[in-house]
């Protein structure tokens, strides 16, 4: 089957922006126009946006609506969004809006029955971000790590109607020093849910690796950030990669 692709639109003060490890402080601005950036995103061929409230993840309610709404306004791409979704008039409010899928990264490690009865009753339509440390869930925009290991938490949501997990190796997120594969894999292999990596893609060469280990698991893609806007990755050649994984 093929890989998807996704790019990566992290939304602080209105502006597309990379953080480095989720650290605030650290953040490049690539672009001040969301709209403008989902439309070039859209024009590449990319399939899906994944979009994250970066202010809403910190502050625990949505910040950036207004940019997401100029990005679902300005695309004709499903939307994958997540930060500061916390309760399930909040992911009813953004799917009626026309997002495609809510990401619960700190609600599903905090409040597991929430997410479980989100996922239940918006089937297909929940992603559960799972961001690790070390193996362990970590929440807030990154700010607190618990003592969960990550595969705990994610075999919390198997069979309750989740569309997928993402994964995110928080020390490498923004440091293009490739995907932890290992820890990817090895919870891909204990789900039977898909699998979306993130964090670290800095090359056409980890896609490439990524495309090698994720061959008979229950990875389905992975997301990119900091290495398109900086043109270390051709979208073009990317897509073709995935496009033809096995």
């Amino acid at each position: 089957m093929s890989l998807t692709l996704y790019p990566a639109i992290d939304l602080k003060d209105g502006q597309c922006v990379r953080l480095k490890r989720g650290e605030m402080d650290q953040a490049t601005v690539y672009s001040a126009d969301p709209g403008g950036q989902a439309r070039a995103w859209q024009d590449a061929g990319f399939p899906w946006l994944h979009v994250v409230d970066l202010n809403g993840a910190f502050a625990g309610k949505p910040v950036n609506a207004d940019a997401v709404r100029a990005i679902l306004a300005s695309t004709q791409c499903p939307v994958q969004l997540g930060g500061g979704i916390r309760d399930i008039p909040g992911i009813a409010a953004w799917l009626d809006a026309g997002v495609a899928r809510v990401i619960l990264g700190s609600a599903a490690a905090k409040n597991p029955p929430l997410a479980i009865e989100a996922c239940k009753t918006f089937p297909g339509r929940i992603v559960i971000g799972i961001d690790a440390n070390n193996g362990f869930v970590a929440t807030e925009g990154w700010a607190e790590v618990s003592t969960m290991p990550a595969t705990d938490l994610a075999l919390r949501f198997e069979d309750v109607g989740v569309s997928a997990i993402v994964y995110t190796d928080i020390g490498r997120d923004g440091m293009l020093t490739g995907l932890n594969l290992e820890q990817t894999v090895a919870l891909a292999n204990r789900l039977t849910t898909p699998v979306i990596a993130s964090g670290g893609v800095g090359s056409l060469d980890d896609l490439i690796a990524l495309k090698v280990a994720a061959a008979g698991t229950r990875i389905e893609g992975a997301i990119v950030g900091r290495a398109l806007y900086d043109g270390r990755i051709d979208p073009a050649a990317a897509l073709a990669l995935f496009a033809d994984a096995a």
